[in-house]
């Protein structure tokens, strides 16, 4: 059973469809990468998929339950594109807010939040506000408080959005530690060589999966070298054809 399968998801606002009837399943231990532009319907997804917003038509399922759920957010981990920190606490203050709604205290809090910084990459000044972080800097803190309470399902948008590419580095080499360990990772990008590293992707174009697959697989069914002319290829298959 997958940890995380979605049918046909139907998202519009007012009068334009934003997500037109997806599907998708991840496997544990997973990196899924959701690939296309922006205005594809990325983001609109992974709040539906994190339980974040309700469709207008469709179901989700984490662990076997319905989403949306309160009871299953303890299980996962949900870092949004826009920051959601508070910008007048240092980092550490930012962790133990957020580590407290998940029940952590003293030393299970402190061990979590170390671990947290590690896995984002991030030292911390004990007295510098957030306020005063730089925008890569605050993009790893948000990391870290979505992997404090040690999730089974991590739902990334855009995570190193912003980020320099040693950073992006770094981060990647968490992201395939955490998933060796059995996490799972939805993981939203416009950048190719980041879509690379994932073990399979949903491109998606206009809210439609235009196709699915292995990097490695999908470069072979558009017979082309790279990704990025891979998407363009399935980009421009007509609808009657699509190769999802």
């Amino acid at each position: 059973m997958p940890i995380l399968a979605a049918r046909d998801i139907v998202q519009s606002f007012g009068d334009q469809d934003v997500l037109r009837g997806v599907s998708l399943g991840v496997d544990r231990g997973e990196i899924l990468g959701l690939l296309g532009p922006s205005g594809a319907g990325k983001t609109t997804l992974v709040n539906v998929l994190a339980g974040v917003a309700e469709p207008v038509s469709g179901v989700v399922m984490a662990f076997g339950e319905p989403m949306p759920s309160l009871d299953l957010m303890r299980r996962i981990g949900y870092m949004a594109q826009s920051d959601a920190l508070y910008l007048d606490l240092t980092a550490r203050e930012n962790l133990e807010f957020f580590g407290a709604i998940y029940g952590l205290r003293a030393d299970a809090l402190k061990a979590a939040a170390d671990r947290a910084l590690r896995t984002a990459n991030l030292q911390v000044e004990p007295r510098k506000a957030v306020r005063d972080y730089s925008g890569g800097m605050r993009r790893r803190l948000s990391l870290a408080t979505a992997l404090l309470h040690d999730p089974e399902l991590l739902i990334l948008d855009e995570p190193t959005i912003g980020l320099d590419p040693l950073h992006r580095v770094g981060i990647w080499e968490s992201f395939r530690r955490l998933a060796a360990e059995g996490r799972t990772l939805i993981v939203t990008t416009h950048v190719m060589d980041e879509a690379e590293r994932c073990d399979r992707l949903a491109m998606i174009r206009d809210g439609e999966f235009i196709a699915m697959g292995t990097p490695a697989d999908l470069k072979d069914r558009a017979g082309a070298p790279t990704l990025e002319a891979a998407f363009l290829h399935f980009a421009t298959v007509e609808s009657g054809g699509r190769d999802a």
